[in-house]
């Protein structure tokens, strides 16, 4: 019967090409226009580390004195002083955890001759790689042990990778960074979470690195960091190469926390950590900390742009405009048809089955509709990644956002016949005849 159906919808709609034309015109630019920005939200707003990120936490604690300007704000600061971090990283009450910070240095392979170029970086500690599940091409993440040495070593990117050393297994070899030489130890695969979720301080939706070192060896080195600090009381005066010591939050902590249990022991650990250090003079503002996973820490730091709603928005609008439209031009496409309908019932068509038809061939229109918004969808996101922002190249259409283009345009395109199919069907066949 539904084949029936079929045939009958594509004779009807093959009849009057102008009027099917347009209406599936009116879909396809609504379709068009919404998965163009729901693809964006889709991507700006999406879990950077799925089946995770739950289970990944942000630390914050309040270190500041009286006399800064923030703590207006209720929160504590979005980073950590160095001598924080380190206190609770030795302390190793996570599963996992990594005290990090970024930078962007000059790096060449050390025994040629080629012109050094900039990179991004990452100073960081051990279980970074395991904590992120970073996946590894080559080689291994450097151990806790070498961190505490400071070791000269690194682990790259493969794309580091390709330019330096053309591909191969680079494990052992030299690459010269902001003039120090480091041994690579690992070589990782494409990895680029977004948003840059575990350092906003980056840009949310940054590229990611391609040179990973132990965090005191960048201290070491003088790798140039390029992330925020703020600092109070002497902090305001202090040099870049003594900010261990300072006043200032400047490095981030990420820990791993499996079970519910274990997030409730380590918020409690926060605060007697601070309460310790306020009870020791060394802290002076009441006890406020924070323990976010990532989705709550993203929103925390309301990483989706502003305008990314308001264009879903907007767009949603246009696509109910079309819609209407269609139910109008729909409309008047059956009411025309009103002796054929009235035809059918005379000749022992229940209106189940004449709604059933119309409706499928409200479906058809649908289908048309999303392969042609499919095409404007292409287009429209083709235009964000030719936008300055710094999320427009990650616009691309993926399979969960291409069976929602056509689920989206079939379904609406069907309630949107309902009205129209159910006005058809009303139509008495004797007086419709009589008038004929």
């Amino acid at each position: 019967m539904f084949g029936y159906f079929l045939e009958l919808a594509l004779r009807s709609l093959k009849r009057s090409k102008a009027l099917t034309a347009l209406m599936v015109l009116a879909v396809a630019m609504g379709i068009g226009a919404c998965m163009t920005t729901l693809t964006v939200l889709h991507v700006v707003s999406g879990d950077p580390i799925p089946g995770k990120s739950q289970k990944l936490f942000y630390p914050q604690i309040e270190p500041r004195d009286e006399d800064n300007g923030f703590y207006t704000k209720g929160e504590p600061p979005e980073q950590l002083s160095w001598r924080d971090a380190m206190a609770l990283l030795k302390a190793g009450r996570a599963d996992r955890q990594a005290v990090m910070t970024g930078g962007m240095a000059p790096v060449q392979q050390a025994d040629t001759t080629q012109d050094p170029f900039f990179v991004r970086a990452r100073y960081t500690t051990a279980d970074f790689f395991a904590l992120f599940d970073v996946p590894l091409k080559y080689g291994h993440a450097w151990s806790a042990t070498e961190d505490d040495r400071r070791e000269r070593i690194a682990v790259i990117s493969s794309s580091l990778n390709d330019k330096l050393f053309h591909g191969e297994d680079s494990i052992g070899r030299t690459v010269r960074f902001n003039g120090a030489d480091l041994r690579v130890v690992g070589v990782i695969e494409t990895w680029r979470p977004h948003p840059h979720f575990y350092d906003l301080n980056a840009g949310n939706y940054a590229e990611g690195e391609d040179v990973f070192l132990p965090l005191g060896t960048s201290r070491d080195i003088h790798a140039p960091r390029s992330g925020s600090r703020d600092c109070w009381g002497k902090g305001h005066q202090v040099e870049e190469n003594t900010l261990e010591t300072a006043d200032c939050v400047w490095v981030q902590l990420w820990v791993e926390l499996d079970t519910p249990a274990r997030v409730a022991d380590y918020k409690a650990f926060l605060v007697h950590y601070s309460e310790e250090q306020l009870a020791a003079g060394r802290f002076h503002l009441p006890v406020n900390v924070r323990l976010r996973n990532v989705m709550a820490w993203l929103d925390s730091q309301k990483v989706v742009p502003k305008d990314v709603h308001l264009q879903v928005w907007l767009a949603l609008g246009f696509f109910v405009v079309c819609l209407v439209n269609t139910v109008g031009l729909m409309l008047a496409k059956f009411m025309r048809r009103s002796a054929e309908v009235g035809v059918r019932r005379a000749l022992g068509a229940s209106r189940g089955a004449v709604f059933a038809q119309l409706v499928t061939e409200a479906g058809m229109v649908g289908l048309a509709g999303g392969v042609a918004g499919l095409l404007f969808a292409v287009l429209g996101l083709w235009l964000v990644r030719k936008q300055p922002d710094q999320y427009a190249s990650l616009a691309h259409l993926d399979l969960p956002m291409l069976a929602a283009t056509f689920g989206m345009a079939i379904g609406a395109t069907v309630v949107a016949g309902l009205l129209p199919a159910w006005r058809a069907c009303q139509i008495t066949p004797a007086l419709q005849l009589k008038s004929q």
